[in-house]
Formats: structure tokens, sequence, C-alpha cells
């Protein structure tokens, strides 16, 4: 599944099609996507893992999905979802989620908590956290209200930086630690993206698909954990699992209960 940082490029990568009027419309999408024929593009924004063409009155939002890939100015050999032809070349989507949105972007959308957005607010990030004090930090950092645009490669490498255990409580972790979890994350999200538009991402992943620790060298622990059992890679040793305080032990029970 494309990560915010990829879809921050795709949405760089489209920006030769702003103000461009649509001159043909084709794909397999069945939402109605003949309306776009005749439209002029008045921008792409990204939100997280989704990119945004926004036209006049409503904006088509694009998900890749875990499988999902475009082509600027070429095809690939299948039927898109989404073509959208211009007079100084062509998009094309496939294998994704294709949507209308009516409504104004500022109503759905709370770029506040997006990992790569200007409008990124740390302290409102660390509230949502403290909300989320029975969850795995494996969980939380795949969760979109809370770090739009982190996704599974993110989440792994994020909490080998900072030496956390992926199944680790967020109660387990300091107003410090919250706060390094916080901006670690926005960061790595940064690093990705650099990484990747010079074509080197892999090359910087320290646990991610990897075999040994890249710290002491010991063989890695690959999980499918939290909720939806995402692949998780780990060191046992240098990454130990925290409990929470008696006192945070206590809220979390009393939460639950």
């Amino acid at each position: 599944m494309p990560e915010g940082p990829s879809i921050v490029i795709l949405r760089e990568e489209c920006m030769l099609f702003k103000g461009k009027r649509i001159l043909k419309v084709s794909g397999n999408s069945k939402i109605g996507i003949e309306r776009l024929a005749g439209q002029k593009v008045v921008d792409f924004k990204s939100w997280g893992k989704q990119l945004l063409i926004c036209f006049k009155g409503f904006t088509v939002r694009i998900h890749l999905l875990m499988f999902g890939s475009y082509r600027i100015n070429e095809r690939k050999d299948a039927q898109p979802r989404l073509s959208l032809q211009f007079k100084n070349g062509e998009l094309n989507f496939y294998t994704c989620s294709v949507k209308f949105i009516e409504e104004d972007l500022d109503s759905v959308y709370d770029w506040e908590v997006d990992t790569m957005s200007d409008e990124w607010n740390l302290k409102k990030v660390l509230g949502k956290l403290k909300e989320k004090k029975n969850n795995m930090l494996c969980d939380v950092l795949l969760d979109q209200e809370i770090f739009a645009g982190s996704g599974n490669i993110v989440k792994n490498e994020v909490l080998f930086r900072l030496r956390l255990h992926p199944e680790t409580l967020v109660a387990a972790l300091t107003a410090k630690k919250l706060k390094q979890l916080a901006l670690e994350t926005r960061q790595y999200c940064f690093d990705f993206y650099e990484w990747k538009k010079k074509f080197e991402l892999k090359k910087h992943w320290q646990v991610y698909k990897q075999k040994n620790c890249p710290n002491c060298g010991l063989r890695l622990t690959l999980k499918h954990l939290g909720k939806h059992k995402r692949r998780t890679f780990f060191c046992e040793h240098c990454q130990v699992l925290k409990a929470p305080s008696k006192t945070e032990k206590l809220r979390v029970k009393n939460n639950l209960s």
C-alpha cells in the first residue's frame, strides 16, 4: 500500500495537469466518471494516503489501496479504473478506489493530523494519542485519524528508531516519549519522501523486510500484529516490551470496565 510520502510525490507529478481541461474520460469505475469530461482541474491535493483531484464544486478522491498503481503519460497492459486524457498528456489509475466528494474538503479532512501537511499540529496529535491509551503502538501508528499517511513501513522503522516494542501500549509511554513518537513519525515520513525521490528508499530500511538487527546483529522477529495483523519486524533484544506503570495500569483497567 502506498504511504503518505509516495502520495505527496504523486501529487507533485500530477501538477503538470493543474488548470488543464479533461478531453476524454474512460475506465471501469462505475460511479459516473463521465461527468469529468470537459472539466478543468483546479488543483491537486493529498491527505494521508489519498490523492485529491479538485474541480469546481467537487473533488475526486483516489485511494490506491493495497495494490493500486498509476501511470503518467504511459499505460499499463491492463484496464484502468480511471483514465484522464488532457491536451498535454494523460493520467491513469489502476486497481484503486475512486470516489466523488461533494463537500468542501475542509469539512471532510483534518489537515492537522496529516503527517506531511504544513498544518500538522503536534498538540492535536498528542491529544489523540492519549485517547488511545489502551492501544498498542503498532496500531496507533497505522491509525489514519492520528497519523494520516503513516503506513506499515513507517510503523516498523519508527518503532525501531525509538527502540519501542510494537506491542507496547500507549499508556506505557511517558509524555516525553509520546512526543518523540509523534515527532519521529513525521520526520520519518519526510525522510521517506527524500529517499523515494532519489530511488533509494529500500537501502535505508533498518528492519522492514530485513533479517538481522543493525544494532545488535541478532535475528529479527517477524509477527503479524495488531488489529489488522500487519507484518511487523522488530528486535526482541533492542525493542523490549515496556509495561505501563501501576498508575497507568489502573487507568487502563478503569477505562476497560
